[in-house]
């Protein structure tokens, strides 16, 4: 079980462009690759600010997990959409780097995630993309926020996925090009996996939504071992109201295909901000613990990134 930490304790590694409600940075994802930290993270504008809502996805690269050189920057205009989410980085067995990057379709104002590819960091935002998961394809109303795991010999793909809860027509569930913020919905995490990072095979909902807390969204953001489990923090959500200010919550698995909350009556650890969030919280194993990475809501309404460092006890 993760020991409780103190988020307004925690080091702040990036903030937002401006003070306010709806000026975001964060969703981060992060990985060690030859001593370096990688993250990816995502800069967001309020409605209306033009670029507005997710704008911006960038890479960076750290020495000590803390300051970040940023290497790679993707704008919202390259992928011809409204808006981008939270991305993952992958070694590409095949050599160099697989960027997973989720987006608004043009096509059918749905979410979906696809692939940059690329040998080198630098050079992933003109990569070759190809599809991973399309919501049309698993029959959702979106598949965004792509979490990487390795299991043995496969790559496990966890993703937020909106399954329409009602009898919404197609203008009602998209017509904003964002079924999540709707309240048609249910967010659930589902699973995908894979040998070499270019086909993937879709295997369904792995977290289910709670009866309380987390009724409306239960989305996985990083991934731990712990001894013969794992153990994964995620977001909840009880309504349409709370979503982009969900709340942080802790599963378990033994496989990494089923999970089960260990906080089905409440959240684990809230911020003292303007709505209590905690979202997007990713996790690396350090020397001195696990350090987690998450985005916070600040008193003034915006979300910053932060790390604090805790202490683990499988």
């Amino acid at each position: 079980m993760l020991v409780a930490f103190d988020p307004e304790a925690a080091a702040v590694v990036m903030q937002p462009e401006a003070a306010g409600k709806g000026y975001w940075v964060g969703a981060p994802s992060v990985s060690r690759h030859e001593g370096r930290v990688l993250m990816t993270y995502r800069r967001r504008r309020p409605r209306g600010i033009d670029p507005d809502r997710g704008y911006q996805n960038a890479i960076g690269v750290s020495e000590d997990g803390l300051r970040f050189r940023e290497v790679a920057v993707l704008d919202k205009g390259a992928l011809g959409t409204t808006s981008i989410e939270r991305t993952a980085l992958l070694p590409d067995p095949a050599g160099g780097w697989i960027w997973l990057v989720s987006y608004v379709d043009p096509a059918d104002g749905r979410w979906r995630t696809d692939a940059l590819r690329a040998a080198r960091l630098e050079d992933l935002p003109r990569g070759d993309r190809t599809p991973v998961l399309t919501a049309a394809e698993i029959g959702v109303e979106g598949v965004k926020d792509p979490v990487v795991v390795r299991g043995g010999d496969r790559i496990y793909l966890l993703l937020s996925c909106a399954e329409r809860a009602g009898g919404a027509d197609h203008g009602a569930m998209h017509g904003s090009n964002d079924a999540y913020n709707t309240g048609l919905v249910r967010c659930f995490t589902g699973l995908a996996s894979s040998l070499d990072g270019r086909s993937w095979q879709w295997h369904g909902e792995c977290l289910g939504t709670g009866s309380g807390w987390d009724r409306y969204q239960a989305r996985i953001g990083g991934v731990v071992p712990a001894g013969p489990f794992w153990v994964a923090l995620y977001d909840g959500s009880a309504s349409v109201e709370e979503n982009y200010e969900e709340r942080l919550g802790v599963a378990v698995s033994s496989d990494l295909t089923r999970w089960r909350s260990l906080t089905p009556d409440g959240p684990a650890v809230v911020s003292r901000g303007a709505t209590g969030s905690i979202r997007y919280a990713d996790v690396l194993a350090a020397q001195d613990g696990l350090w987690v990475y998450f985005e916070c809501s600040r008193p003034d309404g915006a979300h910053d990134l932060r790390r604090p460092s805790i202490h683990w006890k499988p």
